[in-house]
């Protein structure tokens, strides 16, 4: 007995129920079931307009999932990716450079540690966190925390 094919919208309700998704996204993913009949930007805005479909939402969520692994710039433009205008974005870009320089300084401590004991290391940490999407500056300043806290722990 074959599957009864369920409508756009419990598939959209479906998706959103697992996770929030950008109105970019979610209307990629209705594309592939959406009939002749269909109108997917139609039941994008009934969505929007029921609260069930929400951009800063999104962006929030995505925010919360990738701000312990990922810094500002790659953040940024994976929210870019999902059709989130970056004038809507202010306040949570303004929020992530409050704590990138600790965040940079976590997932270098997560990876690696420990100080550079030369200067191909220190070249080698240094990508992995502008790869991370971390800016110089927090780069810099961790790197430079890790160094003085390492000198504390050795004078004391």
């Amino acid at each position: 007995m074959a599957k009864p094919q369920i409508s756009l919208k419990a598939r959209a309700l479906r998706y959103l129920a697992a996770r929030e998704h950008s109105r970019l996204e979610l209307a990629r993913k209705l594309a592939r079931y959406a009939q002749e009949t269909d109108d997917v930007n139609a039941l994008l805005d009934f969505l929007e307009a029921k609260k069930y479909l929400s951009q800063e939402r999104f962006s929030e969520s995505l925010v919360n999932r990738r701000a312990a692994r990922f810094g500002n710039s790659r953040i940024m433009s994976e929210l870019q990716s999902h059709g989130i205008k970056r004038e809507s974005l202010v306040n949570l870009q303004a929020n992530l450079m409050e704590n990138e320089e600790a965040r940079a300084r976590e997932v270098w401590l997560r990876k690696f540690g420990r100080e550079p004991a030369d200067a191909a290391e220190r070249a080698k940490q240094v990508r992995f966190l502008q790869q991370r999407g971390f800016s110089h500056r927090a780069i810099r300043a961790a790197m430079q925390n890790s160094i003085e806290d390492s000198d504390e722990c050795g004078a004391q």
